[in-house]
């Protein structure tokens, strides 16, 4: 790859980066939305039929928590890859923002869902315990005990998710997925533009700062709250 020349950053089509900066924008909130929607109550799920817990049913946590490791272990790329089927199926198309979110939801979701789970095990078990004694049901432990009493955790859950969906965002432009990192695969690895490599780079590091630094806020808000 040739050298990084700093004259070239003037030459170069910042209007197709911000545009690059809004499609990896629009992804990650797309995907960080369903990722939620889906991982928090798999998360829960999951913590409710372990052995032990409140719904203990030790075949339907081990069939969740299999499923749930096969879809963490497999590399994102080849998830990109094989659920290409599928998501022309759900969206019409395989490439751009919208051909994106679903891989970036299948893999981000079991990730979530895992996160959740073990947030859910620093609950206070005797917290837990007072609300069964005061005969609370099942629903009503998990919306008014547990998701409040590890929200502060629940917030750090999403804040690391959303840092790997930033990396997935990226990755998923070696199959023409759109956004920043399929700016670096076409101009700064395919035509050695090195300077549009480093600007993407930039742009995605600033992200996840300040990704962290507003999660980590929000961590701290409520657990003052």
């Amino acid at each position: 790859m040739e050298g990084f020349d700093w004259t070239q950053l003037l030459s170069m089509d910042w209007l197709e980066i911000g545009q690059a900066t809004l499609d990896t924008l629009t992804m990650l909130g797309a995907s960080l939305l369903f990722t939620v929607l889906f991982g928090l109550p798999l998360g829960v799920v999951l913590y409710v039929s372990s052995p032990g817990q409140l719904l203990s049913r030790p075949r339907l946590y081990a069939t969740l928590s299999f499923l749930v490791n096969v879809f963490r272990s497999l590399p994102f790329v080849i998830l990109l890859i094989v659920m290409i089927p599928l998501t022309l199926k759900l969206v019409g198309t395989s490439i751009g923002v919208a051909g994106a979110i679903p891989p970036l939801v299948a893999g981000a979701s079991p990730f979530f869902a895992r996160l959740v789970e073990n947030v859910l095990r620093e609950v206070d078990r005797g917290v837990i315990e007072a609300s069964q004694s005061m005969g609370a049901s099942l629903g009503q432990i998990v919306r008014h005990v547990l998701l409040p009493e590890a929200l502060p955790g629940l917030v750090g859950a999403a804040t690391v998710t959303t840092v790997a969906l930033v990396s997935y965002t990226a990755m998923s432009g070696v199959i023409g997925g759109g956004g920043l990192g399929d700016l670096a695969v076409r101009y700064g690895y395919q035509r050695f533009q090195t300077e549009v490599m480093v600007v993407t780079v930039v742009l995605l590091l600033l992200l996840v700062q300040l990704i962290q630094s507003f999660g980590d806020r929000l961590v701290l808000r409520c657990q003052r709250g």
